[in-house]
């Protein structure tokens, strides 16, 4: 692997992205804390809940402002300095997508963290962002598929509308479903964002603006982990899951499409939502109701513990973010059909020696996600990203307001 002359050149600028970012958003954070915990926007300590203290919800506010403002000193700075040119492919409405959606898919987020939407409105919030993005110009024009004639699959303007809009709107869901311990869906985010990053910086593609934007999110992300990771003192939040999901959503389409690595790297979300929903239907069941079939729960319940878990699934997303950087477009793809059913068959047998599938169906309770975390508290579970179930609304998952997903 080697990074273009371009990225090479510009990759200080680069670089300084994302540690600004880093310092805006680790600055930022306690600031949202403080005023969640003020403002009664906190998850409390219930029967049916996961974290045993009182945690802040909505940290996607400061990530989403991180991002924000430093792509916009970015853009001023290079605007000033050229040390990175913009792609033909990309453009100024494209950025706007980018960035303005982005706002917006925080802010609507965010409705949710205040107001517990039902799930109908949080599917109304994801598609009108989606099509706002189509709107401005976000439009998945080409689809690697290496078993067709050419490899490849040119959708036409009415197919390629509707695979971007499934794209933004599954991302963001598949973010959701997995966001169920603490730093767990911040953590693959950033793997992502840095995959994404590196990708456009002459290993896949020459594109170093494009990279700009994925370092400065993945600098976000890093700030945020601080405060998010286990133990967390402040959770993401609806905010959080939207604007994350629909940032690389974008990311991953501007200038050379990379879905094709975006699947790869964010195998496990996509592979956890997808095997979930399988199997939910397959007992007849809503694709949404709350249970423990997810990766982290199937881990927890084989005795790891809330931090490993984390750990685990961490270098799975690394190693699944080496391979969709040495391999060809088309290999990408072959590796993430071969995940598809590797992951499937990872979930059976995981679930056999984790005690089998009535073990799916327990409590999701603070005790279900393990004890002696917490030094503090030998006997304290986990505070997770999880939240309460019934009878509150229903989230997209099934589950309620910050509820288990």
């Amino acid at each position: 692997m080697r990074l273009s002359d371009d990225a090479t050149q510009a990759l200080p600028a680069l670089l300084s992205g994302f540690v600004l970012a880093m310092i805006v958003v680790l600055v930022a954070t306690p600031v949202v804390r403080r005023f969640m915990r003020a403002h009664g926007i906190v998850d409390r300590p219930e029967a049916r809940r996961v974290n045993t203290r009182v945690i802040a919800r909505a940290g996607g506010v400061a990530v989403a402002f991180g991002f924000f403002v430093v792509s916009l000193a970015m853009l001023a700075l290079n605007a000033a300095f050229n040390f990175v040119d913009e792609p033909t492919g990309v453009g100024s409405m494209r950025i706007a997508a980018l960035l303005v959606g982005g706002i917006l898919a925080a802010g609507i987020g965010l409705l949710d963290d205040l107001f517990q939407l039902r799930a109908r409105y949080q599917f109304v919030g994801q598609f009108a962002l989606a099509f706002f993005a189509v709107a401005i110009g976000i439009s998945v024009g080409q689809i690697n598929v290496p078993f067709l004639p050419g490899g490849t699959w040119t959708p036409g303007p009415i197919l390629g509308v509707v695979v971007t809009v499934m794209w933004i709107v599954g991302l963001i869901n598949s973010i959701n479903f997995i966001d169920g311990l603490d730093g767990l869906s911040t953590g693959i985010a950033l793997v992502a964002a840095l995959t994404l990053a590196v990708f456009s910086m002459g290993i896949g593609s020459d594109e170093p603006f494009v990279a700009l934007f994925c370092l400065v999110l993945a600098g976000a992300l890093a700030g945020f982990l601080r405060w998010n990771f286990h133990p967390a003192s402040i959770f993401t939040g609806t905010s959080g899951i939207m604007f994350v999901g629909y940032s690389l959503a974008v990311l991953s389409i501007l200038g050379a499409a990379k879905v094709a690595v975006a699947l790869l790297v964010l195998g496990v979300p996509i592979m956890d939502t997808f095997w979930i929903t399988v199997r939910r239907i397959a007992n007849g069941r809503s694709p949404f109701s709350a249970d423990r079939g997810h990766i982290h729960h199937r881990l927890l319940d084989m005795g790891l513990s809330h931090r490993d878990t984390v750990l685990v699934i961490y270098a799975v997303c690394a190693l699944l973010s080496v391979m969709s950087l040495v391999l060809s477009v088309a290999t990408q793809m072959y590796a993430f059909l071969g995940l598809v059913v590797l992951f499937g068959l990872a979930l059976l047998l995981i679930e056999r020696v984790g005690g089998g599938g009535q073990a799916i169906d327990q409590s999701l309770d603070a005790d279900s996600y393990g004890n002696g975390d917490d030094p503090a508290s030998p006997t304290a579970p986990a505070a997770s990203e999880a939240r309460p179930l019934a009878p509150e609304p229903a989230r997209l998952d099934g589950t309620v307001r910050h509820g288990v997903k």
